[in-house]
């Protein structure tokens, strides 16, 4: 599976203003529901509880808020780029930026990991989380996002 699979140029944005957890949570799930029927306030309340288990935060600016879906058969995935970073608590402490949502149905265990795994190594880079900074075009976003990665 490539990031192309699950991400589409419909959800991503740039430049959002929020100001807490909760609110990029549910712009999260609305864009994550871009294009099918289901529904934001389910994919927001899965968010919610994985959310509970432990942060998603990985450090430098960067979360990848994640949820298991009972509803869906999908796994899609939305990326939010903030105009400041906001309390997360990631585990450096540190405002985050930057925001790879994604959801996968409930029982696709071994596809979920695979796809945390590999956008934790994307997300590693700082070259790759710099360039997604600097830019503030959605084309160009999701084209850094897309192009080129490893399959998931």
């Amino acid at each position: 599976m490539q990031i192309s699979d699950i991400l589409t140029k419909e959800r991503v944005l740039c430049n959002i203003k929020v100001n807490s957890k909760k609110t990029v949570l549910q712009e999260c799930s609305k864009l994550l529901v871009t294009g099918t029927s289901l529904n934001s306030d389910d994919i927001f309340k899965s968010l919610v509880e994985r959310e509970r288990l432990g942060t998603t935060g990985l450090g430098k600016g960067i979360a990848i808020p994640h949820a298991r879906v009972a509803q869906s058969n999908l796994t899609l995935a939305a990326f939010l780029q903030l105009d400041e970073g906001i309390d997360f608590d990631a585990i450096d402490k540190q405002p985050v930026d930057l925001f790879f949502a994604l959801m996968v149905p409930e029982n696709s265990t071994n596809e979920h990991l695979k796809i945390l795994a590999q956008l934790a190594k994307m997300f590693s880079e700082d070259k790759f989380c710099d360039r997604l900074r600097q830019t503030r075009d959605v084309e160009e976003k999701f084209h850094l996002l897309t192009k080129s990665q490893p399959s998931l």
